[in-house]
């Protein structure tokens, strides 16, 4: 199992899963939050839950380019994987929230996602539900349930959701020569050579996130702001200035979605950058990027190799981070790499990986 309902120990390849001191595991705690996760009734329909865009049987996300919430109301961003979103420093593509607690607290109020107008609704269900202030009174010792618990006992859950112990892992830290194949090694020398990958998907002597955590402009999606990005920033400030809620702009305005770290920063150099996924578990959480526009990991090596263009002809964003640029990769290593990305991924959900 990738997870189960008791404090997790680290698999081959991952530190230790950071545990804030304000919200210690237990197993009463993650057991209720398993059951959080899983309740449909926090949203506006009575149809979505946390797991539905982030489903353990599609590699705990749900495979659409954009999410779908309540209603059928589809967003602007792809759903990221929760495993190992315990190793964040920030939740949600643009980084709004430090950390799972909060991250769990905005989509039942977001008009794309549960679509309810407050957290009074969640906090009501839980009243009059037959088992949640049992559970609630034995995890917090309270009868009067708050989000604040509510959260704590959902990001609790979520940093159950641990996975590595992949061939890679077993090649590059457990001592197993015959891990990956002659292919992949192939590609382990390219991810951190000509590839440049590990520049930004960080592999360390004892361990790898293949994230650092960082953000960056890579291209995708830029051409949405239609050159007009200075025009956008200042249109979002003011929306936000006025008291728009992030969340809610950037899942319903595709045009500012683009805006990326910026929307939170007020950075202009951050116009346009998104965090750095973790390249774990990689195949089978397609699709790829903030936007869910690259379908396949042969177009993202793709268009990486193009310097951050599905196509060497398009034009080049001018906000774009100064590392992206043409790698000059041959079919073979190309190959050699996608094959490789394949080996990061940990046997629990091998079973979902496209042969």
């Amino acid at each position: 199992m990738v997870f189960n309902l008791q404090v997790v120990a680290q698999p081959l390849g991952l530190p230790p899963v950071p545990i804030p001191a304000d919200n210690p595991q237990t197993p009463e705690k993650i057991k209720l939050g398993d059951k959080l996760y899983h309740d449909k009734r926090f949203s506006a329909d009575g149809k979505v839950s946390c797991a539905t865009c982030h489903a353990k049987e599609k590699g705990f996300t749900d495979n659409l380019s954009v999410s779908k919430g309540f209603m059928g109301k589809q967003g602007t961003r792809n759903a990221p994987t929760v495993i190992n979103a315990a190793y964040m420093k920030t939740q949600f593509w643009d980084g709004r929230e430090p950390d799972l607690e909060g991250q769990s607290k905005q989509p039942p109020v977001n008009p794309v996602e549960g679509g309810l107008a407050s957290h009074q609704p969640i906090l009501d269900v839980i009243k009059k539900d037959g088992d949640y202030p049992k559970m609630f009174k034995q995890v917090f010792g309270v009868d009067e349930v708050s989000m604040e618990q509510v959260s704590k006992a959902i990001a609790s859950f979520e940093r159950t959701i641990i996975a590595g112990n992949s061939p890679f892992d077993q090649y590059q830290y457990g001592g197993d020569p015959t891990a990956l194949d002659a292919s992949q090694k192939r590609g382990l020398i390219l991810f951190r050579s000509k590839g440049r990958c590990v520049s930004c998907h960080v592999i360390e002597q004892t361990q790898a996130l293949f994230t650092d955590n960082r953000f960056h402009n890579i291209g995708i999606g830029f051409k949405k702001l239609k050159d007009n990005e200075a025009k956008t920033a200042s249109a979002f400030l003011k929306e936000k200035h006025r008291g728009a809620e992030v969340d809610v702009t950037v899942l319903t305005q595709e045009n500012m979605s683009e805006l990326g770290r910026f929307a939170v920063t007020e950075d202009p150099t951050h116009v346009g950058a998104f965090k750095t996924s973790t390249l774990r578990n990689i195949a089978v959480t397609q699709p790829y990027m903030h936007d869910g526009s690259l379908k396949t990991l042969e177009d993202v090596v793709d268009f990486y190799n193009n310097g951050g263009r599905v196509k060497d002809t398009d034009p080049v964003s001018g906000f774009q981070s100064g590392g992206i640029r043409p790698l000059g990769l041959t079919k073979e290593e190309k190959k050699d790499l996608v094959n490789f990305l394949k080996a990061l991924t940990s046997p629990e959900f091998s079973h979902l990986a496209k042969r």
